[in-house]
């Protein structure tokens, strides 16, 4: 708890390039999002945001699953969460092979991956316009 009174955020909130971004404001979808991610596991998350940058939507949130099964069930997870908070129904994208999946809940668009996969598409560099480091894993071309 803070001195305030209110809790603390316990994710590093960076945008890739360990670079503080603001914390997510209190009963936001963002915030949700990022309470529910540290709730079901998620590893490495990245929280990007894309105000100024794009119009697809405020944030981007990157984060990894150990498995293909536990990435596809934080999506699901996730996605029923969004939908009762009362955020509307979520797009997903990628969900049977699960090494990669898209969630578009509007306002904040989430990339869940397992590790390998992150470490090859590495969009946090992306998004910064190669400015990144690349993503802790296995790098591509590596066996």
């Amino acid at each position: 708890m803070a001195e305030n009174g209110q809790s603390e955020s316990i994710l590093p909130m960076t945008d890739g390039l360990d670079n503080a971004v603001p914390a997510p404001v209190p009963g936001s979808l963002h915030a949700l999002i990022m309470d529910q991610l540290d709730d079901d596991q998620a590893q490495d998350i990245v929280s990007i945001p894309l105000a100024g940058k794009s119009s697809i939507a405020d944030f981007m949130v990157i984060a990894s699953g150990r498995s293909t099964r536990q990435v596809a069930s934080i999506a699901q997870k996730l996605g029923e969460m969004v939908k009762k908070a009362g955020h509307g129904p979520v797009r997903l994208e990628g969900l049977p092979a699960a090494d990669w999946v898209l969630l578009d809940a509007g306002d904040v668009v989430v990339h869940l991956f397992r590790p390998e996969v992150r470490s090859f598409y590495n969009l946090e560099r992306m998004w910064a316009f190669g400015d990144a480091p690349p993503v802790s894993g296995l790098e591509p071309g590596t066996a």
